[in-house]
């Protein structure tokens, strides 16, 4: 399988809060929102969308191929990721910028508060699927990056006839309703979470109704209560895996867009695929950081057994990155 992956390369400054958010956001202030939130720790780790995915991706036994910008102190980085089999041939480094950043504050309630510095990022533009230098590729992720090549990318797989999936969440700000029509108006597949769905019909005035008619599939997480998959007129609930231990949300939706890559790339059922999808991000959740998690795919395989049943689709994965990891 050959997944291009697109999207942010960037250094997450994870902060938590000891408290609620809304307990000190006033609703009849918001005109004149001024707050400031003591935090208890910060950690500065490696992150950024595509290489979260890529990461994800290797340990399910997939390879992937990082299309990508990063700045001047992205060496280290760089060299961590080539050490988990991941190929970063695909990444620019513009030696007069820093690599992005990202800053997100956590509550007792998970609820998150973020900003990103977009660095070597703004310049992803400048770079073009048409120049690939691959035999074939199965499929490309379009994660959040900087916005106008994320709408170039899209333009570009269609017009290569290369099915990819769509992403925009964090981005869905900056992007104009019309940025996200040529996203999504050729897109295999479009990820989001249920806020950002709502965000997207808001901002393109589509209902879900007309959202389901004009893509193939769309995936929504929502958090704990799962995620549902739209797939040409079905429906399929996805429940959650519920966490062993206590962690932090952030990079949960990238390693859920892994497992489903994996799962559409093998031609799973979507409830198979959905459930892989939901065990990925789970193993994010239960640590700090977007990176910090480590599985084999026997033990992975095995927890899916043990959380959602057994299904003849587990074999056929054990079998394809046994394949992969002999190559």
């Amino acid at each position: 399988m050959a997944v291009v992956v697109t999207g942010s390369l960037a250094y997450d400054y994870i902060m938590s809060f000891p408290g609620h958010f809304t307990d000190h956001i006033l609703p009849d202030q918001l005109h004149t929102l001024s707050v400031s939130f003591l935090v208890d720790s910060m950690r500065r780790q490696r992150g950024g969308c595509a290489a979260n995915i890529a990461y994800s991706l290797r340990l399910l036994g997939a390879q992937s191929y990082l299309f990508c910008t990063a700045g001047q102190d992205f060496g280290d980085y760089q060299r961590w990721l080539e050490d988990q089999g991941i190929d970063t041939s695909g990444i620019t480094i513009y030696p007069q910028d820093f690599t992005a950043s990202f800053f997100v504050n956590t509550d007792l309630r998970q609820n998150q508060i973020a900003s990103f510095y977009t660095g070597a990022m703004a310049r992803a533009s400048e770079l073009s699927l048409r120049d690939l230098r691959r035999a074939a590729v199965d499929l490309i992720i379009i994660s959040p990056n900087d916005p106008p090549a994320m709408t170039k990318y899209a333009q570009e797989a269609a017009d290569l006839a290369i099915p990819y999936i769509y992403d925009p969440s964090q981005q869905i700000i900056r992007l104009s309703a019309e940025d996200l029509l040529i996203g999504m108006r050729h897109a295999r597949i479009l990820t989001c979470n249920d806020y950002e769905f709502a965000m997207i019909q808001n901002k393109t005035g589509l209902d879900e109704q007309a959202l389901r008619a004009l893509l193939p599939t769309i995936v929504v997480t929502r958090g704990e209560h799962g995620s549902v998959i739209f797939d040409r007129g079905a429906q399929v609930e996805i429940p959650v895996a519920l966490p062993e231990k206590p962690g932090e949300p952030t990079g949960v939706g990238d390693a859920y867009r892994a497992g489903l890559i994996v799962g559409f790339l093998h031609g799973f059922p979507w409830s198979v695929t959905g459930r892989i999808a939901s065990l990925a991000a789970t193993y994010v959740l239960e640590q700090h950081g977007t990176q910090e998690h480590h599985y084999s795919l026997a033990d992975f395989v095995a927890r899916y057994r043990r959380v959602f049943a057994d299904t003849p689709e587990l074999e056929a994965l054990a079998q394809s990155a046994a394949a992969s990891s002999a190559q």
